[in-house]
């Protein structure tokens, strides 16, 4: 491939926002004792807390990759911090589901809430069609990233998919 490629100058500039997002964050686990997994375990329940979507311990450890142990771990460490709280399902009483404490959504708040404004000031300067341009490629190279790391798990290439 070549690097004056317009698309493969994109891919370096979305891995570049990654990477500085990735190290933001890195920042906010080391002030507040946490593991970089800590923090992608709280992403996704926000994620899942804003979808309306339940988030259970074996779910939780699907979005992560991690197996059940390591999940159990994950959760007694954040619960014991106050940053995540186990509760039994309302209609199956068999199942616990996860839920961001306000103390966790505070805590992140001040540290991300700043950088968010940031960002979201910086996209009033584009239209509704350049946003729609963005959310299209941003979603697109989600599920990119997606398949290609689940065809990594499987042993194919993303392109089997």
């Amino acid at each position: 491939m070549d690097d004056r490629d317009p698309e493969l100058q994109l891919v370096h500039l979305l891995r570049a926002v990654a990477v500085e997002l990735d190290l933001f964050a890195g920042e906010f686990a080391g002030l507040h004792g946490l593991h970089a997994t800590d923090v992608r375990a709280l992403i996704h329940l926000l994620d899942a807390a804003r979808a309306d979507r339940p988030a259970t311990p074996g779910w939780l450890g699907a979005q992560l990759g991690v197996n059940s142990a390591s999940t159990t771990a994950l959760v007694d460490r954040l619960e014991r911090l106050d940053l995540v709280r186990r509760e039994r399902d309302t209609t199956d009483r068999r199942r616990v589901l996860l839920t961001v404490t306000d103390g966790a959504v505070t805590l992140g708040w001040s540290f991300f809430g700043p950088l968010i404004a940031e960002m979201v000031a910086s996209m009033r300067s584009f239209d509704d069609r350049d946003l729609a341009v963005v959310r299209r490629f941003l979603l697109t190279m989600r599920d990119v990233a997606a398949a290609g790391r689940r065809s990594q798990r499987t042993g194919g290439t993303s392109g089997d998919e």
